[in-house]
């Protein structure tokens, strides 16, 4: 089911071995994070006798739990937060390259598995680049009226990065790196308008290599 992830902008080197250096999550969101209105010293509230508060509107209204749904992406720390998956997906693709390079154990490697592992670890310089970008940029990053709730996105690239770790044959998540790809990228250059297909993308990739059997990596 391996199919072509997207065009890398930026060429990574040519040896797969050469792990690029690690994010450390919310570096650069720190301090656009800490610039939020200071609370009042004086907060007076006026109360109606014998009159039950009324319940608290949310913005997109419940989900089938009935608890409070918030729009992915609507805030900065939300960004953040995708970001953190963003660091996971890398880091679990970099060890599962280094794992499929293992397993070879000194043979040579054939040439079409040479260039997919070139090319997911150009896939996995990408992620890290965006993901630096939504750290960076959280403010800029925000989407208003996002038809998503902010659990799902986050649990969509949950599910991504386990099938990275799992995927018994890495060229089969190429798509889903594509996906992963063409969200955060869209995100992080305010291409606001291809969210929801990178969304659509991410859950079709998902749910096609759910009934695929996961494994010890096998060679081609």
């Amino acid at each position: 089911m391996a199919t072509s992830s997207h065009s890398n902008p930026d060429p990574a080197s040519d040896n797969a071995n050469t792990a690029p250096p690690s994010i450390t999550p919310h570096q650069q969101a720190g301090s656009s994070l800490s610039n939020q209105p200071s609370t009042p010293d004086t907060i007076v509230t006026t109360v109606v006798p014998d009159t039950p508060p009324a319940p608290q509107q949310a913005a997109t209204g419940l989900d089938v739990a009935g608890t409070t749904r918030a729009n992915a992406l609507s805030n900065m720390q939300y960004v953040v937060d995708l970001a953190d998956s963003v660091v996971r997906i890398a880091n679990d693709l970099h060890e599962r390259i280094l794992l499929e390079i293992a397993d070879y154990h000194g043979r040579t490697m054939p040439d079409a598995q040479k260039a997919l592992m070139r090319a997911l670890t150009d896939d996995e310089l990408l992620l890290r680049q965006y993901a630096h970008a939504l750290y960076a940029n959280a403010a800029t990053c925000v989407i208003h009226g996002l038809a998503q709730p902010q659990h799902r996105l986050i649990q969509l690239t949950t599910d991504a990065a386990e099938k990275i770790r799992r995927i018994g044959v890495i060229g089969e998540v190429t798509g889903l790196v594509g996906g992963i790809l063409l969200l955060v990228g869209s995100i992080a250059k305010g291409q606001f308008s291809q969210v929801g297909a990178a969304l659509e993308k991410i859950q079709l990739h998902n749910a096609a290599l759910k009934t695929l059997k996961p494994g010890s990596p096998a060679k081609t």
